[in-house]
């Protein structure tokens, strides 16, 4: 089995991108073939910035192996590297209706947002189409947003084998409930556009200081506290143990105790979960030249499947 994932370079992770999608993608390490990439072409559409996009490369790819991923198990890369994306893209845009694309809720959220109206925003499900089929997935690790994109993929993917043959295999999502869309700190999906993101190698203090700004409701602290849609819980459930879940929902229920002492328990919790973590992070971080190597490494696999799979849609669209 082949499993693909990709990650944008747009900021330093958050509890977000790693329980939504890097520890899945971990955890699949061990189910079939895994591609996981760096999708720094992707994140042209919202950022401007070169150096930063760089940098944030270089920081989204130690922060992953960080937390876990293992590139003996796993081929991974910079999107950018493997530049037999675009050629595939053109192909797959040539059988994609408009009207597909026009009905992305991405491309009316982002101009809902305030971003200038362009073709990168407007074809991005096309790209990232071609990122999936290039490599042949069949599974795909997707936040509950990111559906939506899926299934475009699987429309086009169809498409373009009702026009040309059997080509491409149609991926199926692997969609978690329990993670799919984390909160944040202001209860909005957690998100760097939002700015409400909690990142999981903060310094200690600043980690502290964003899990204590948490939005809660005024409720006073002998009150009996709403446990129904509680952030402070949705977030602990990420990492707690159910007994401890139960207990600091009885002693919401119960009331006698303010906000800010769960609060200041969901950070005990939190820090510590990312404990082994941070310890590797610095342990990767001692040793030069190992993130850029992996990266190297996994960009001559990624371009040997690539150019394997391009051949066969060459011949199929009369280009070979």
């Amino acid at each position: 089995m082949r499993i693909l994932s990709g990650i944008q370079p747009s900021g330093a992770p958050h509890l977000g991108n790693y329980f939504g999608m890097m520890r899945p993608a971990v955890e699949l390490q061990s189910k079939g073939r895994c591609y996981y990439f760096i999708a720094d072409y992707h994140a042209l559409t919202t950022a401007d910035d070169s150096e930063q996009i760089r940098q944030r490369v270089k920081e989204v790819a130690l922060d992953f192996l960080a937390c876990g991923l293992d590139p003996a198990q796993t081929v991974f890369f910079r999107q950018s590297a493997v530049p037999e994306v675009h050629e595939l893209a053109w192909y797959l845009s040539n059988v994609t209706p408009m009207g597909l694309l026009e009905r992305c809720h991405s491309y009316k959220d982002k101009l809902a947002r305030g971003f200038s109206p362009n073709h990168g925003l407007f074809a991005y499900p096309v790209l990232m189409a071609a990122d999936i089929l290039l490599y042949e997935a069949d599974l795909v690790p997707v936040g509950r947003d990111q559906k939506q994109h899926l299934e475009v993929t699987r429309d086009i993917a169809a498409k373009f084998n009702e026009r040309y043959g059997n080509v491409f295999r149609i991926p199926e999502p692997d969609i978690r409930d329990d993670n799919a869309t984390l909160p944040g700190l202001d209860g909005q999906k957690m998100s760097k556009s939002y700015r409400n993101t909690v990142e999981i190698f903060a310094p200690e203090k600043e980690f502290r200081k964003k899990i204590m700004s948490l939005k809660t409701d005024s409720t006073p602290v002998e009150a009996p506290k709403p446990v129904e849609g509680s952030l402070i819980l949705t977030l602990a459930r990420c990492v707690a143990t159910p007994e401890q879940i139960r207990q600091m929902s009885d002693s919401m229920s119960q009331g006698g105790r303010g906000y800010g002492d769960y609060k200041k328990q969901l950070a005990d919790w939190l820090w510590d979960y990312f404990a082994p973590q941070r310890e590797r992070r610095n342990e990767i971080e001692a040793k030069p030249g190992y993130v850029e190597e992996v990266l190297r490494e996994g960009e001559k696999a990624a371009r040997l499947q690539a150019d394997q799979m391009l051949q066969r849609v060459r011949a199929a669209v009369g280009i070979a």
